[in-house]
């Protein structure tokens, strides 16, 4: 018997790589068989089902499988799968007898202050839905913290689109993933390491992209309309370095980057070491001024863009977007099959020490937690602390 699947979807927008990420992984399921059906937030009540899949498929294009309006489950299902926080508890709810899971592409807790929002969001990783995340820093994040068995899917990128473009002429640029709208692309950070970049290097020529949004930004740049896939594969094929800073679940964007032979730079933080390989990736402790360094750092060294570059394009080679929907197929199988898989051993992609400015370097206030001294630093301090510790009360 054919098995049928539900999704609890939240409004599409357009140009949302989360809600484009569901509908294809739900296309893919209905090429093995299944039977999907998405139930779409509808939030004004004004859309019936058959203009709500007119508007999907403007943004989306073809979607295999039913589109219903709403959040009420008409179907008996044997999967029901929640897409964010506040759907969560819903399919945790229905009364189904049936199996629960989540698909997770980021921790959105993160998305809110600390208070109730941030509680709610986090409480949903505690209902008992198995979760299959986007990315290995998620997984590792809900097994170990919230006891969750989750199964991830690696970052993917449509290589038939993402690839280098010999013809297609270099310049000495950087292209930044500019999203003010989004408080987890940091911005405002980025733009004064750019700043930086320009006053030490004045013949680096700025894009930015990722919004139609306009802030003040006090240097020469060149700010993008919403780009096509095709022309952010040539962005990335004529710059050198490719800015995209990544406070919660790394962005698809610097895969394609590398994808493309792009070197990337983005923060080095806990969320970024599991999935971000340190070949073709630079990541910079959190500051400005270390960002800049980092960027600066592959912009005046040759060798190393194009040790990076080729990195990049290898690493990405296999990881096409039929790799990443089979992984999900597999990690779908599984919930159906109730197999308990506990033995995932996920390790750091990423072991270098983060690059800092000169100014921080020889800094010894900067928090543990952000520049992640490795444990074996540590105890060397703290033996050293005690014996100084034993001769002073001696």
């Amino acid at each position: 018997m054919t098995k049928k699947i539900a999704w609890l979807v939240p409004y599409p927008i357009e140009g949302s790589g989360g809600i484009s990420n569901i509908f294809y992984n739900m296309n893919y399921l209905s090429s093995k068989g299944f039977e999907c059906h998405a139930y779409v937030e509808n939030p004004d009540g004004k859309k019936n089902d058959k203009e709500l899949r007119m508007h999907i498929e403007n943004y989306f294009g073809a979607i295999s499988g039913e589109i219903f309006a709403g959040f009420n489950v008409k179907h008996k299902y044997d999967l029901i799968f929640a897409t964010a926080w506040y759907t969560a508890k819903i399919v945790r709810d229905l009364n189904q007898d049936c199996k629960k899971a989540y698909f997770v592409q980021d921790f959105e807790a993160y998305f809110n202050p600390m208070g109730e929002g941030y509680l709610l969001a986090e409480n949903s990783y505690t209902y008992g839905l198995k979760a299959v995340t986007i990315g290995k820093w998620l997984t590792n994040k809900l097994n170990s913290e919230y006891n969750n068995d989750s199964k991830y899917f690696d970052f993917c990128a449509d290589t038939s689109i993402y690839y280098p473009m010999p013809t297609v002429r270099k310049e000495k640029a950087v292209c930044f993933v500019y999203q003010p709208d989004k408080p987890r692309r940091s911005s405002a950070m980025g733009i004064e390491a750019l700043g930086i970049v320009k006053h030490r290097l004045p013949d680096v020529k700025i894009y930015l992209f990722g919004s139609e949004l306009r802030h003040h930004v006090w240097f020469p740049h060149e700010v993008l309309p919403l780009q096509t896939y095709n022309q952010l594969s040539e962005l990335y094929n004529k710059c050198q370095v490719g800015f995209c800073i990544s406070s919660s679940n790394p962005s698809r964007i610097p895969f394609e980057m590398m994808a493309t032979g792009l070197p990337v730079v983005d923060i080095y933080r806990e969320n970024n070491l599991y999935d971000l390989p340190d070949g073709g990736v630079s990541l910079a402790y959190q500051t400005p001024e270390s960002l800049a360094e980092a960027i600066i750092q592959i912009l005046v060294d040759e060798d190393k863009r194009e040790e990076m570059s080729k990195f990049g394009v290898e690493y990405m080679k296999d990881k096409t977007l039929e790799y990443g929907y089979q992984q999900f197929y597999e990690n779908v199988i599984r919930i159906l099959n109730d197999d308990e898989d506990t033995n995932i051993e996920i390790n750091k992609l990423y072991n270098k020490e983060p690059i800092t400015a000169e100014y921080y370097q020889n800094q010894t206030d900067l928090p543990q937690q952000l520049i992640m001294v490795p444990a074996y630093k540590k105890n060397i301090v703290y033996k050293l602390l005690r014996k100084i510790k034993r001769k002073m009360l001696n």
